[in-house]
């Protein structure tokens, strides 16, 4: 028996695609995933016969060996020696015959071969556009209104990754995130500078600019100098949107810091431990770095500490996961921020900055998917979830924080809770409903939330969700509609840090010469997104 000529072949075609400079990436690459169909198949084929091998073999370990009884012990040696002279033989051809593991390892070689030979291009990409038209509007507390009947908008992110080795990957995403045509309120000097600010940059509908949303490596493996913890190691701007539980709505796959408390892009770097495999127990380190306080290039001294600016904003977190299998998980975060800043002077936002202070936060949430054990399809496949969070301000002794006189520390409170249940009228079609209060001093770091009105679980009152995906074609093209209110019971949910625009003071009808702050806003939202 040979070895198969497919491996030959596979081989072959790598040296081919490489030479062949001529032929188009697209052919190249069709050629390539010819090959790894054809390889995946014969792995396939030699694992059914690996299989069917071994039940025949432990069929033929439990049946006796038939020896009649009048055989005479001449006989008996006859057998005994064909036996040995068979196994002989079979020792003989196994030095030439690569055996079906051999085989195997072989043709995944190969198939790693071809993976990490691209034609030149390591990267492979996924591309994921979105198209959104919004109703939103807003009741001010003085009464008066503002709206926009149909705002569109068009985001792209082209998501790239490449696995070098077992151990060590590279992941990135580039970001687009604009509002149709040219944006006619975008060059306000006094408020322009927050479209790009660093925290929402790829969040936020504003230019035809396309920004790096997520860039880092990840090394991953399963001892920790000799011990038997799995554990990861990544460093660069961390994909830190979209988290844990905001994903359900989102329909994205749910990033590590958990979305009631975190939803805004950073750079730093992460640490995972899985102490208990059984129950899922892992501990996680996450820093970051919000600001860099360094003078610009052309002066001096480019890049040393600018003494006169806000001093470098940074972040130190810990996610302990206790418990977490298929349907069950029970996970919880804290994490520190110093050096927080607000506007100096809220009606005029040119004038920069003040560093204000830091602030303490935690939050900790359970989440069961599948109602039951299999009680009906509908419980099956319905998730339910609540969490709880709180932040305490830590201020500066000159400095207040969200409404506290001078060096007070003060301590706001959240709670969310909501459900994802099968579509009422398709097969794989997803429906949500989301209800989340935060009290007077409650403060997150959810400016990346993908809201338009604003932050829903940074509401100091009450907002409500409904929303409902459907897919049109597989898991490549679908549709969502969903609509958010939010009821604001104190000002300042969506501000900074200090006491401008972080400022809480309680909103009641009748208020007067108030038209910048948001009493009610809702959004209706339907979206067609391609995903491939």
């Amino acid at each position: 028996m040979k070895k198969p000529l497919l491996l030959s072949l596979a081989a072959a075609a790598l040296i081919v695609t490489n030479l062949s400079a001529e032929a188009t990436m697209y052919e190249r690459f069709e050629a390539m995933e010819r090959e790894m169909s054809q390889l995946k198949q014969e792995i396939a084929t030699l694992k059914a016969q690996k299989e069917s091998t071994q039940d025949e073999e432990a069929e033929d370990d439990e049946k006796p060996r038939a020896v009649a009884s009048d055989d005479s012990a001449e006989d008996k040696e006859v057998v005994a020696s064909a036996d040995e002279a068979q196994e002989e033989e079979s020792d003989e051809d196994e030095e030439h015959i690569p055996s079906t593991d051999d085989r195997l390892f072989d043709i995944e070689e190969s198939i790693a071969e071809l993976n990490r030979n691209t034609s030149g291009s390591h990267l492979k990409f996924q591309v994921d556009y979105r198209f959104a038209i919004e109703n939103m509007s807003y009741e001010m507390a003085d009464g008066t209104k503002a709206e926009n009947d149909a705002f569109m908008t068009n985001r792209l992110w082209i998501d790239m990754g490449y696995k070098a080795t077992n151990n060590l990957s590279f992941i990135g995403q580039l970001a687009y995130n604009k509002a149709f045509g040219a944006r006619s309120g975008a060059s306000d000097p006094a408020t322009s500078s927050f479209e790009s600010f660093d925290w929402i940059a790829n969040e936020n509908a504003y230019d035809d600019k396309i920004r790096v949303r997520s860039a880092y490596f990840l090394w991953q493996d399963q001892e920790f100098f000799g011990l038997d913890i799995p554990w990861t190691f990544s460093i660069g701007r961390r994909p830190s949107t979209n988290g844990a539980l905001v994903n359900l709505r989102d329909d994205d796959h749910a990033s590590s810091p958990i979305g009631h408390a975190i939803n805004v892009e950073f750079d730093g770097l992460s640490s995972q431990f899985t102490l208990n495999k059984e129950w899922g127990t892992s501990v996680k380190l996450c820093l970051g770095r919000g600001m860099s306080n360094a003078a610009p290039k052309f002066l001096s001294t480019p890049y040393a500490e600018a003494s006169t600016e806000n001093t470098n904003i940074d972040l130190a977190g810990l996610i302990f996961t206790p418990y977490e299998d298929r349907q069950y998980k029970i996970s919880s975060m804290y994490y520190y921020a110093s050096n927080l800043i607000d506007a100096v002077d809220p009606m005029d936002y040119t004038q920069g900055f003040d560093t204000v202070g830091g602030l303490h936060t935690g939050v900790a949430y359970a989440s069961v998917k599948g109602i039951g054990d299999g009680w009906s399809d509908f419980l099956d496949y319905t998730t339910v979830f609540a969490s709880f969070a709180f932040s305490k301000t830590d201020p500066k002794d000159d400095q207040g924080m969200l409404g506290s006189d001078l060096g007070e520390s003060k301590t706001g409170t959240s709670f969310w809770v909501g459900t994802q249940f099968p579509s009422l009228i398709s097969d794989y079609g997803k429906w949500g409903v989301e209800y989340n209060h935060g009290s007077k001093h409650w403060r997150s770091m959810t400016y990346g939330e993908d809201t338009n009105i604003g932050s829903k679980l940074a509401a100091r009152g009450d907002a409500y969700e409904v929303y409902f995906t459907e897919y049109l074609v597989d898991d490549i093209l679908s549709l969502q509609l969903r609509y958010t209110y939010i009821d604001y019971e104190y000002t300042g949910s969506n501000g900074f840090f200090g006491n401008t625009s972080g400022y809480a003071t309680e909103i009641y009808d009748g208020m007067t010469n108030d038209s910048m702050h948001v009493d009610k806003a809702q959004d209706i939202r339907l979206y067609i997104r391609y995903k491939y």
